[in-house]
């Protein structure tokens, strides 16, 4: 197969995946009640080190400040996360996410990881170190794509 032809599957592969995932991210928001991008949301919020600002959602999203204030909204009222005043900066307002519906949000992850990492039983080493750079690639370019589509608005 010619490299043409190589990538035009590889875009079509990429259509259906990120489809799947869009439509899999559904399931999970409609699961556990919430706004798709509330889930992605709370799963980049899992990954930070410390409690964020709106703000700081809004860059780690994509969102606007007004969209990123409304998702921090709906999520203080599902539960998963709290507004507090920073000890260091009385002006900032950080927040918090509430270890037990992590717990729960989490059990769902867990319980849907095992098939994921069942997916790479057979992949060596290397395989799975190209699938890893390849994630981080498209989720750079991801990146600059959502900043390019927020130029133009």
């Amino acid at each position: 197969m010619t490299r043409e032809a190589l990538l035009a599957e590889l875009r079509a592969e990429s259509r259906r995946y990120v489809a799947s995932y869009v439509l899999f991210n559904q399931a999970v928001a409609d699961h556990l009640g919430l706004h798709p991008t509330d889930v992605q949301c709370l799963s980049l919020l899992s990954l930070e080190p410390e409690a964020v600002t709106t703000g700081q959602i809004a860059e780690l999203t994509g969102l606007t400040s007004g969209s990123a204030t409304r998702l921090v909204d709906r999520l203080e009222r599902a539960g998963y996360v709290t507004r507090e005043r920073d000890s260091q900066d009385r002006r900032r307002v950080l927040v918090q996410l509430v270890p037990e519906a992590m717990t729960r949000f989490g059990a769902l992850w867990q319980e849907l990881a095992v098939d994921w990492d069942a997916l790479f039983d057979g992949d060596t080493e290397a395989e799975l170190g190209l699938l890893i750079r390849h994630m981080r690639r498209t989720t750079e370019l991801g990146r600059r794509q959502v900043a390019r589509l927020a130029a133009r608005r």
